[in-house]
Order: C-alpha cells, then structure tokens, then sequence
C-alpha cells in the first residue's frame, strides 16, 4: 500500500527556511544554488513565506532572513535584525513621503552599526552604507541621540569603555563637562546632530567627507532605547534648523511606530 503523498510545495518552502537558517542573510543568487529551486518559483515561495512573518527580506541590500516568528530566545545578533525588522516598512513609508534616506543604528560595543537604511530606495543618490558598518558614538547624530536618552549607567559604561580608547574620534570621552553639555543640547532640541568636525564618517579608516547634514533621534521604548533612526540630506539642500522644521515630526513620529511595532512583535 503506497504511504501519503507528499506535498512539494511545501517541502520546498522546508528546503527555502532550511536554506537561510544555515545561512543567514541570503541572496536570492545563494537561494538558488543551495536549493537548486528555480528563481521565479523561489520568489513566489519567499513572498508566500513573507506574507506569513517567516521570512523578511533587508531594505539595504534585498537579503533574505528568518523573520521573528521562527526566533523565540533571540541572541544579540538576532534581537538586532528584529529591531530592523519592525523598522523596515515604517522607514520605506517614510522615504516615500520625504524622498531623504534614514539608517537605523543600534549598539554594538564601543561602535554604533547600521542594521537598516532606504539609502538604496531613495530617489536621491546617496553614498550606500552597508549593513554591519560601525558608527561612532561620540561625534555622530545617532550616537548622540542614543546617549542622550539611554539610561544613566549604561551611557557610563559606553563613555567608561571609550574613553581608554586612543581613536582621535573617543576623544570626546575624556571631556565629560563638554559632553554632558552636548547631550544636554539634544534632550532640550529633540534631535541629535553630527559634531562640525565630523565629515562623514569613521568606519575602521580616514573619515571620508560625504557632503551630508543629518538629524537623528532615538528609539525610546519606556526607560531603554532601542536604537536611533536618522534623516539624512546633502548640505547644500537644507540648513540643519530648516530641515529639522519640516521633517523632525515625521522622524519623531516613524520612530514612535517602530517602537510600538517591535513591542507588539515581541509579543508574539
């Protein structure tokens, strides 16, 4: 007596989940040679697999990984990409409205790291950043929003971790009446803004110069944060005061929904 049939598209939906939980953040290029699935049928699977919250796919780059449905004791890492996760539709929406990309950064140690952007979904041509690239603390928008509004002992550990560090950008570490001052500035503005000094960016070399203003606000969920989400504009566009007229409502309002959001996904 012949046993039960069995279901193919579902073992091939198997085969996709199995597929990115050995190697997470995938192509649809890697999918294929793992899965030897066709590239049309692999998308209809990964959009069936999406709809149902078991597969996100990255703003970014288009990279595919579980979503939070399948991860139920997150670790550092993926507690990261759900953040990014809950951020991803609310930040599109965004970018649609206002045309300007914004990142999503998170803590990382003695660095902030892009987990999220819609640089490559903008209309405006921006320099792209890639997922996983350290972010100072101390001289960027988002460094300084996070500061200022995470909670009193763990900003001491991050300023105490850097001021031994010999990088000319933790410099700041070692002012702390100055620093105090400048994240003093942030909470009574509303949003954090990068140090005239800094250029563009510090990512493990020279800072390179990349013409933007950027405005920056944390992701406060009750006494933490989450992380900080930016808006970004080329200089010659906008004054920091008039952009911040215009948008920081939005950039407010965006991050109050992917905090609401990321709280009704943990909930799950």
């Amino acid at each position: 007596m012949a046993g039960p049939k069995v279901i193919k598209s579902l073992e091939r939906g198997l085969l996709v989940l199995q597929a990115l939980q050995m190697q997470p953040d995938s192509s649809l290029q890697e999918l294929y040679v793992f899965t030897n699935i066709s590239k049309p049928s692999l998308l209809r699977i990964l959009h069936t697999l999406a709809r149902a919250g078991l597969v996100t796919r990255r703003l970014a780059d288009g990279r595919y990984r579980i979503g939070a449905t399948l991860s139920h004791a997150p670790s550092r890492r993926e507690h990261r990409d759900r953040i990014a996760e809950a951020a991803a539709p609310i930040l599109e929406r965004l970018c649609q409205r206002v045309s300007w990309p914004s990142d999503l950064m998170v803590a990382a140690g003695d660095h902030m790291e892009i987990r999220e952007t819609t640089r490559a979904r903008s209309p405006i041509l921006l320099q792209h950043e890639r997922i996983g690239l350290p972010v100072n603390w101390l001289n960027s928008a988002v460094g300084r929003a996070y500061l200022a509004h995470c909670p009193a002992k763990e900003r001491q550990r991050i300023v105490d971790l850097l001021r031994n560090s010999t990088k000319p950008e933790d410099r700041l570490a070692r002012e702390p009446a100055r620093l105090n001052a400048i994240l003093s500035e942030v909470r009574s503005r509303g949003y954090g803004t990068r140090d005239p000094a800094h250029v563009g960016g510090y990512y493990g070399g020279p800072p390179h110069a990349d013409g933007l203003f950027s405005i920056a606000v944390a992701l406060r969920d009750g006494p933490r944060v989450l992380g900080a989400i930016n808006m970004l504009w080329l200089k010659t566009a906008f004054s920091i005061e008039d952009f911040a007229a215009r948008h920081l409502g939005e950039l407010q309002d965006a991050a109050a929904e992917i905090v609401t959001s990321f709280r009704n996904r943990s909930r799950r």
